[in-house]
C-alpha cells in the first residue's frame, strides 16, 4: 500500500483477495465510508454502524487473518492515519448530516479516481462497443437513463435497458447479436436479483461487463469484468446518490477521450437546436 493513497483505499486494499459473506462485505463497505473513523471504533460502534451484531464484527476480523478485532484495529491505526479532527455530527441537523455525508462520499470518490486507469480503460473497453447497452433497474434506473442520455449526443448507438422481466435477456442477446462487445451496468442498492441475472447472461454471450456500484463488495462484483465503486448516502428514508452520478459523468468523459468524433458530434448538435430553437436562451 503506497504512501500517497488515502484512509479509504488503504482500508479497500486490506480487503481485497478475501472471500466475504454478505455480512462482512456490509461490515467492509461501512468501515470504507467511514475509513477516517474506523481505527478509533470500538467493535460494539463498528457493529452498530455496519448494522451487523458484535460477534460478526469479530469474525470478520478473523476472517481477514487476525486474532481478533482489537488486532485488526491495531493494524489500522498503523497503516490508515488519522485525518482532520471530523465537525461535530451533533451541530448538524438531520438534514446537513445527509448532505455532509455526501460530501464524504464524494471525498472517497476523489480518492479512488487518484488512480484514473480503472475509469479510462472502462471508456475504452464503452467507446469500442456498438452498440453500447446501458442497463440500469428501479434505484438506478435513472442513473442509467442520465448516462444514455448524454453518452447518445456522442456515440452513435446507445440502448438503455432500464425495464426488467421475461424480455431483458431477449434485449441484451440483440445488442450482442448486433455487434456489442460491452454493457454498462448501474447498480445500487438494493439489488434486483434480475440484474445478476442478467450480467451473468451478458457475460455468457461474451460482453464485457463493466458495473458502476455503490460497493466494490456488491453482489454484481463477481458477474462485472470491471467494476468501479461509488458510495451512496444512506442517511435519509431513500439512499442518496451523488457520487454514483457524479463517476458516471466521469465515465462519459472518459469514453468520450476515445471516441475520435465525439466534439463534431457534439457541435452538430448544437447547431441543430439553435436551428430548431429547442433551448430558451
Amino acid at each position: 500500500m503506497s504512501g500517497t493513497e488515502g484512509p479509504a483505499a488503504r482500508l479497500q486494499a486490506l480487503f481485497e483477495g478475501h472471500r466475504l459473506t454478505p455480512t462482512q462485505r456490509r461490515i467492509a463497505h461501512s468501515m470504507v465510508r467511514r475509513a477516517a473513523d474506523v481505527p478509533f471504533l470500538s467493535s460494539v460502534e463498528l457493529a452498530e454502524l455496519a448494522g451487523v451484531s458484535q460477534p460478526s464484527v469479530t469474525r470478520f476480523a478473523v476472517a481477514l487473518g487476525f486474532d481478533g478485532y482489537p488486532a485488526l484495529r491495531r493494524h489500522l491505526r498503523e497503516v490508515v492515519p488519522s485525518g482532520p479532527p471530523a465537525p461535530d455530527a451533533g451541530s448538524y441537523n438531520e438534514y446537513q448530516q445527509a448532505v455532509e455525508a455526501e460530501i464524504e462520499n464524494l471525498r472517497h470518490l476523489a480518492e479512488v479516481l487518484a488512480d484514473p486507469e480503472p475509469v479510462r480503460r472502462a471508456g475504452r473497453i464503452l467507446a469500442g462497443s456498438r452498440p453500447l447497452p446501458v442497463l440500469g433497474l428501479r434505484a438506478a434506473a435513472a442513473q442509467a437513463h442520465g448516462f444514455a442520455y448524454f453518452a447518445a449526443k456522442v456515440h452513435p448507438d446507445v440502448r438503455l435497458l432500464n425495464e426488467g422481466g421475461s424480455m431483458l435477456h431477449d434485449r441484451v442477446d440483440a445488442a450482442a447479436a448486433a455487434g456489442a462487445g460491452a454493457l454498462l451496468c448501474f447498480a445500487l442498492p438494493r439489488h434486483p436479483r434480475e440484474v445478476v441475472d442478467a450480467l451473468t447472461h451478458a457475460r455468457e454471450t461474451g460482453l464485457t461487463v463493466v458495473t458502476v456500484a455503490d460497493s466494490a463488495f456488491a453482489p454484481v462484483a463477481k458477474v462485472s469484468d470491471l467494476l468501479l465503486p461509488a458510495a451512496v448516502g444512506t442517511g435519509l428514508a431513500f439512499d442518496t446518490a451523488c457520487a454514483p452520478m457524479l463517476l458516471g459523468r466521469v465515465l462519459l468523459e472518459a469514453m468520450c477521450d476515445d471516441l475520435p468524433d465525439a466534439q463534431a458530434r457534439l457541435e452538430e448538435f448544437d447547431t441543430k437546436a439553435a436551428t430548431r430553437g429547442l433551448f430558451v436562451e
